[in-house]
């Protein structure tokens, strides 16, 4: 267990992560953010932070990042009213399934900066939006990450079945079920005759993207 102020702490430098793609500095915390406590105070708190396992220190950096734990934190504590109010609406009816995936990929691509795939169950289709997004962002200048992208993305597609559950669940790097590479996320939505997933980086916008599942099925 953390602290209600390491909470904090955690939930202001993933989000400070997630929006610059950058190791996170105590010196940036202490700017934007009023915490109450003296910068030593935010400092150790970090520390302590990263001595548990949620934060990670870049060696060419005196900043922090994200580990998977801290993104595990983050989704569990922080966003978990908002995935139980999702997770109620999965089990309506959405018609032509197909004619809604296609939609609905097309409208999680166009919200949010990841690769869209939806799954037609009873015609064994699958449908991906989103390419053009999804390799503009910063971690696919790191050499080979693109292709580890594209294997990742094939072992979803051939193990879709055994995923495919009526819930909305989120894969964090290395909690991938179906591949080993673990330097990405997926947020998976199962429903009655589909699925609809997000796939991308783990500095991936969490509440964004669950809010745009959130908004989708507020549409049925």
């Amino acid at each position: 267990m953390i602290t209600q102020r390491q909470s904090e702490v955690l939930n202001r430098i993933v989000r400070e992560y997630i929006s610059l793609a950058e190791p996170v500095s105590s010196k940036l915390l202490e700017k934007k953010h009023k915490f109450g406590v003296s910068p030593a105070t935010i400092r150790n708190e970090m520390q302590k932070l990263t001595d548990e396992g949620y934060l990670s220190q870049p060696h060419t950096s005196a900043g922090r990042v994200p580990t998977d734990k801290g993104y595990r934190f983050f989704v569990d504590e922080l966003l978990k009213d908002h995935l139980n109010d999702l997770e109620r609406d999965l089990n309506k009816e959405v018609g032509d399934s197909l004619e809604f995936i296609k939609t609905a990929t097309r409208f999680l691509a166009e919200g949010s900066s990841e690769l869209a795939l939806g799954y037609s169950a009873g015609q064994k289709i699958v449908w991906k939006e989103g390419w053009q997004d999804i390799f503009e962002e910063p971690e696919f200048l790191e050499p080979g990450l693109a292709a580890s992208f594209a294997k990742m993305l094939d072992d979803f597609e051939e193990n879709i079945e055994e995923i495919f559950l009526p819930e909305i669940k989120i894969y964090i790097g290395n909690e991938n079920p179906v591949s080993k590479t673990n330097d990405f996320s997926i947020i998976t939505a199962g429903f009655p005759g589909g699925l609809l997933a997000l796939l991308g980086p783990k500095r991936m916008s969490y509440d964004k993207n669950i809010e745009l599942f959130y908004k989708l099925w507020e549409k049925i």
